[in-house]
């Protein structure tokens, strides 16, 4: 696309937009009120500053974490508080169209298509150094006197829930032209995964794995198990539709623990326990079979928050000589390796894509994704493309 310097006012000099795609003043954007109050209104669109661009988002995925937010505010932190009332708009998993671009950014054009991951982290405390830009230390500080960098879309600035954001451009991933916006936003989700196999050591190839979890995170663990070498691959999982996608994800063998000793059977299909397991259900009793079924010197990680304190065997943890690691979100530039296995169609990621809505259909959106409507998986929210309510003419319902 031809670029050129333009301004919407004053403000946005050094700027660059293009004439075929001519911003507007105004955007739709949700908004937090108080707890599970969400408003549609009318904002400002956001300016890009220096190593920055402006996204037009073409559609949105609803991840479990936005709904702990309209309910709890955590894990968002907006002006060092909670994020309620606050004019914050959330939402992170989403993907669109570059619509301008900040002064000095020539990594990237107007009218590219990117995915995005969450973090930029501030680039200059310890963590950062190290990579680790998901455990910032300066998380949250980024507000008023405090700017330190740091930006978390959807969770300490404004997200996706809006027709556009900004977002900086280590964050931005391009999206190959013959890939869907709705399975361009779940890069992220499996960004997540793949964190959680890297911080395991990332060759698992010919190791076993096990999954306990069939949610987004726990599915596309599978998928980037499997892509990766691992075998076998196991889903521990309660839904029987849920572990049917599983197994065209590439599990080699799914569980029901409802009707089968979980520890048992994995030590009988591995011998002396896995190699490596991903705990993607984060309660009491799923933390403990991790322990208990992993082999000596194997690896455990935490890749779900418990919503309380877990009692779990610390001391088989030392004598058994086993490692337990915890992630958070998609860090190390684990999305970037997650879409060059999607642009290669290494997986099918689009399988836990289960609903589309519009943006002005959100609140129903939420509600499908918090009660799991139709066995909702992922709900996606199409800005380009508005679907009628629970329309699911692209994928349909999974069963």
């Amino acid at each position: 696309m031809s670029a050129t310097e333009t301004k919407i006012n004053p403000q946005w000099e050094g700027v660059t937009t293009a004439p075929e795609m001519p911003l507007p003043q105004t955007m739709k954007a949700w908004v937090l009120g108080d707890p599970e109050e969400i408003t549609l209104v009318t904002k400002e669109i956001p300016r890009p500053g220096r190593a920055e661009a402006l996204v037009r988002i073409d559609a949105v995925a609803i991840c479990a974490t936005d709904l702990e937010i309209l309910t709890y505010g955590t894990p968002a932190l907006i002006e060092g508080g909670a994020p309620f009332n606050k004019g914050f708009t959330p939402g992170h998993e989403y993907m669109g169209t570059i619509a301008a671009l900040g002064p000095g950014v020539d990594e990237f054009e107007v009218g590219d298509r990117v995915t995005v991951e969450i973090h930029a982290g501030c680039g200059q405390c310890k963590r950062c150094r190290m990579g680790m830009y998901t455990s910032c230390h300066n998380y949250g500080l980024n507000y008023g006197t405090q700017d330190k960098g740091h930006r978390a879309n959807g969770f300490t600035t404004n997200g996706g829930f809006a027709e556009y954001a900004v977002n900086n451009i280590n964050t931005m991933i391009r999206v190959p032209d013959h890939m869907s916006d709705e399975e361009a936003t779940l890069v992220v989700t499996a960004g997540t995964s793949m964190y959680g196999l890297t911080e395991l050591g990332g060759l698992v190839a010919g190791e076993s794995v096990v999954v306990i979890g069939p949610g987004p995170i726990g599915l596309l663990a599978v998928a980037v198990a499997k892509s990766l070498g691992a075998s076998p691959v196991v889903l521990v999982g309660t839904r029987d539709n849920r572990n049917q996608i599983g197994r065209e994800l590439g599990a080699d063998i799914v569980i029901n623990p409802n009707s089968e000793d979980v520890v048992a059977r994995i030590k009988e299909i591995t011998g002396k326990g896995a190699d490596y397991v991903v705990d993607c259900a984060g309660t009491e009793a799923t933390v403990n079979q991790a322990v208990q079924m992993t082999n000596r010197g194997g690896r455990i990680c935490l890749a779900a928050f418990p919503k309380t304190a877990v009692a779990f065997d610390l001391g088989a943890l030392a004598v058994n000589n086993i490692y337990l690691y915890g992630i958070r979100g998609e860090g190390r530039s684990a999305t970037h390796r997650a879409m060059a296995f999607m642009a290669e169609k290494r997986f099918d990621a689009s399988l836990i894509h289960t609903h589309t809505f519009s943006l002005e259909e959100l609140p129903t959106a939420l509600r499908y994704a918090r009660e799991r409507i139709d066995d909702a998986i992922k709900v996606v929210v199409s800005l380009r493309q508005p679907k009628p309510e629970g329309d699911q003419s692209d994928k349909g319902v999974q069963q």
